[in-house]
């Protein structure tokens, strides 16, 4: 008789232990499917907030320039950057902010705006971090590198009636040159006007935003940069970047400073639940070959006369390890089936418990990065990993206790029988 056939017969006889070894089977792919939804969730958690956080690397240094900078902020692994100048400037048909004390005799006091060039503006600090915020309009982004735009101090935009879309114009540095922009957006800064006597251009409010050429063109010609923030995506890639930085600045002198503490406090979180996820998949695969070994193991010792008859008639030791085997599988297939639909069901619960949301507001002046839920969802290929370990597992679990049969003859196995 075929082995398939007697495989199908000895599993209706055996109803009951079917249905055990049927239970048995969806809790160990139920559980298997379990931890590789949760491998993929939290894979692709990771790499969204690696795409939404990074890790921001500030270079400051007497060698940087605005070129070098660009070149630096075009190499891999960095996606976005944002160089810093400072300078002063003078307006021309509006009015800064005053300090409502009398300056002290003999001070000087300077330009009265604080120009800032930048190529990103919401990659400051202060912008990123949400203590400085956009009132209206928008920031200054790469779209507006060759524009003449500016973002104001909402104080300074009251006190002159500025609104987004105005115009206004400014001097350079040294009087020469005048150069008309658009009001790009109004910016709030929290800091409060010092009460004793400040230099205008160190008034909160007196603070100007333009993209970093227009910057240049104000000031004294040097395209010094104070500072330069590339965010790359994870605290791993920050020595390629130091070797690109070093290799582009030459030999000056230059501070190299990685800033990955929003990283290490919404991202490692993720990578332990994966992690866990896998040490969740080679326990329960181990558990489960052990399980099913030993229950065929104690089928074989109870089936020994059954085993014994069919070797005395001359049939293959290969094929009673082989019926064995496909006994295990016919009930592994349903089982498969089962947890892959419990597994579509109990998703989106499964994503909520465990992944929901890192830490939104931690220690240290970390941004809340406001990030989405994670996405749990059975994928074919989830489905097809747990089918694979499944029949491993029944593999393993009839070869390892079937080696015994093979070391025996029909007269042995009938003779312990008797």
């Amino acid at each position: 008789m075929n082995f398939v056939k007697r495989a199908g017969m000895s599993l209706r006889a055996r109803k009951s232990r079917t249905a055990a070894l049927l239970g048995i089977f969806v809790v160990i792919c139920a559980l298997l499917l379990g931890g590789f939804l949760l491998e993929a969730a939290a894979a692709r958690q990771e790499a969204e907030a690696q795409r939404r956080i990074g890790v921001d690397v500030t270079v400051r240094g007497e060698v940087l320039t605005a070129d070098r900078v660009a070149r630096l902020g075009s190499r891999a692994p960095v996606t976005r950057y944002n160089p810093l100048l400072t300078l002063t400037a003078g307006p021309r048909g509006f009015d800064p902010l005053v300090s409502p004390e009398p300056p002290p005799p003999g001070e000087r006091e300077g330009g009265p705006l604080a120009m800032r060039g930048v190529r990103d503006l919401g990659m400051l600090l202060p912008f990123s971090y949400g203590s400085t915020k956009i009132t209206s309009g928008r920031g200054i982004d790469p779209r507006d590198t060759g524009r003449r735009v500016a973002v104001v101090e909402e104080r300074l935009a009251e006190k002159n009636g500025l609104e987004v879309g105005d115009t206004i114009r400014v001097r350079s540095y040294d009087g020469e040159r005048t150069v008309t922009m658009k009001v790009l957006g109004v910016f709030r800064d929290p800091r409060k006007d010092p009460p004793q006597w400040t230099p205008p251009d160190e008034l909160p409010g007196n603070t100007v935003y333009v993209p970093t050429p227009l910057a240049e063109r104000l000031g004294e010609g040097a395209a010094e940069v104070d500072e330069a923030v590339f965010r790359i995506g994870s605290p791993e890639q920050a020595e390629r970047l130091h070797a690109e930085a070093r290799r582009l600045l030459g030999t000056g002198d230059f501070d190299f400073r990685v800033n990955d503490k929003a990283y290490q406090d919404q991202v490692r979180p993720i990578q332990r639940v994966g992690a866990f996820a896998g040490l969740i998949v080679w326990v329960i695969a181990l558990a489960g070959a052990l399980v099913l070994g030993l229950i065929v193991m104690l089928q074989i010792r109870e089936r020994r006369e059954e085993l014994g008859v069919l070797l005395s008639m001359g049939e293959k030791k290969w094929k009673l390890i082989t019926q064995h085997a496909v006994e295990i599988a016919v009930v592994c297939l349903p089982a498969i089936a089962v947890a892959a639909l419990a597994g579509h069901l109990a998703a989106p619960s499964l994503g909520d418990a465990l992944l929901d949301r890192p830490p939104r507001h931690t220690a240290g002046g970390v941004p809340d990065t406001a990030m989405a839920p994670p996405t749990v969802r059975v994928e074919p290929a989830d489905v097809g990993k747990v089918a694979g370990i499944g029949l491993g597992i029944c593999l393993v679990s009839t070869v390892v206790p079937g080696i015994g049969v093979l070391r025996l003859h029909p007269r042995s196995i009938l003779a312990v029988s008797e």
